[in-house]
């Protein structure tokens, strides 16, 4: 930012704070007007996008105790100073020169006539030595260093992570948590179907740019916690299903629980296995993909104790079926 930048601009009244405002005030004041200029809240506006940049430069200035004592000094000194160019002043040179003696002979000893000379620039000559003198003895008053009055470089916001843990119902269906993150707090949605291990990117939710520059991004880790009956597979939605042996053989119409808290009746077919996968059309997910389904995979239970009928009647249905080996393929092929 040049000189000329700070004698024409009033941060305070950019920032909408008084000439007395403490670092608090300042501080406070900065951060509502970002966000509400913040160009991801206000796409493709370049008014606020200017407003913006321009909030930026002013809390650059005012933050940091120097600058602001160089800046009012600067602005105080310039209340009643008048620029004039043309004859008057010493060699030729002298209009700039004489404006800006006006200026700061006051402040730098002269009183009464008595003018401070400003060095010359060497090798330009005339009216732009005067004014390349002017920028260089000012760089090096006010901490410039390649020039005067020059603002700290913008730089953009360190991205940051986070971790959040949800229960397994909260990740199905999507939530909205809050996050502390470097001592404010950041709220984050997260969509419906998140997976365990997931991780989800927050544009302009990380460290605050410095100087007007975006912020960086946020990355949040999602863990879910594991459901006692239920897993997540894509959009689907996966349960094991205990039968009995008789409902598996014969066939049996059974109730399946559901995300919700309900049921639903699924058909076993007669003779179905222990780990055949049946299907619910949509009872799974839904995210903006679409439905998912419900993975029913069945689990021929075998009882741990029989009663001594049910015991009799096993046997009578081995007798039944003695004809019949069910390891005879796995033994065949085994062989190729």
């Amino acid at each position: 930012m040049s000189g000329q930048d700070w004698l024409e601009k009033d941060f305070y009244a950019v920032l909408g704070v008084a000439k007395d405002a403490d670092a608090a005030t300042i501080k406070k004041a900065y951060r509502k007007l970002a966000r509400t200029m913040h160009p991801d809240h206000n796409p493709g506006d370049a008014a606020a996008e200017a407003k913006f940049k321009e909030v930026g430069e002013a809390y650059a200035v005012l933050s940091d105790p120097e600058q602001r004592q160089q800046y009012d000094q600067l602005r105080a000194m310039a209340g009643g100073a008048r620029f004039r160019a043309g004859a008057g002043g010493p060699g030729g040179a002298g209009g700039a020169n004489g404006g800006f003696e006006d200026l700061f002979g006051g402040v730098f000893g002269g009183a009464g006539g008595t003018r401070v000379r400003f060095p010359q620039g060497a090798g330009t000559g005339g009216a732009s030595a005067g004014g390349g003198g002017f920028e260089d003895l000012l760089g090096g008053l006010f901490g410039g260093g390649g020039g005067f009055g020059q603002g700290r470089t913008a730089r953009r916001g360190a991205d940051l992570a986070a971790v959040t843990t949800l229960p397994f119902r909260q990740a199905v269906e999507g939530s909205t948590v809050a996050l502390g993150v470097e001592g404010r707090t950041v709220k984050a949605r997260i969509p419906a179907g998140v997976r365990d291990g997931q991780k989800i990117r927050l544009r302009g939710k990380g460290r605050p740019g410095e100087n007007g520059a975006p912020a960086g991004d946020l990355e949040v880790t999602v863990r879910v916690t594991p459901h006692p009956v239920f897993a997540l597979d894509g959009n689907n939605l996966r349960v094991t299903l205990p039968v009995a042996f008789d409902e598996a053989a014969l066939g049996a119409e059974v109730p399946v629980p559901t995300l919700d808290g309900g049921q639903v009746r699924l058909k076993i077919p007669a003779g179905t296995p222990s780990g055949r996968t049946l299907r619910v059309k949509g009872r799974g997910v839904t995210t903006t993909s679409g439905t998912g389904d419900l993975l029913v995979t069945v689990q021929v239970v075998v009882p741990q104790r029989l009663s001594a009928a049910a015991k009799e009647a096993v046997q009578a249905f081995g007798i039944a079926t003695s004809g019949e080996d069910p390891r005879a393929d796995l033994l065949a092929r085994a062989k190729d």
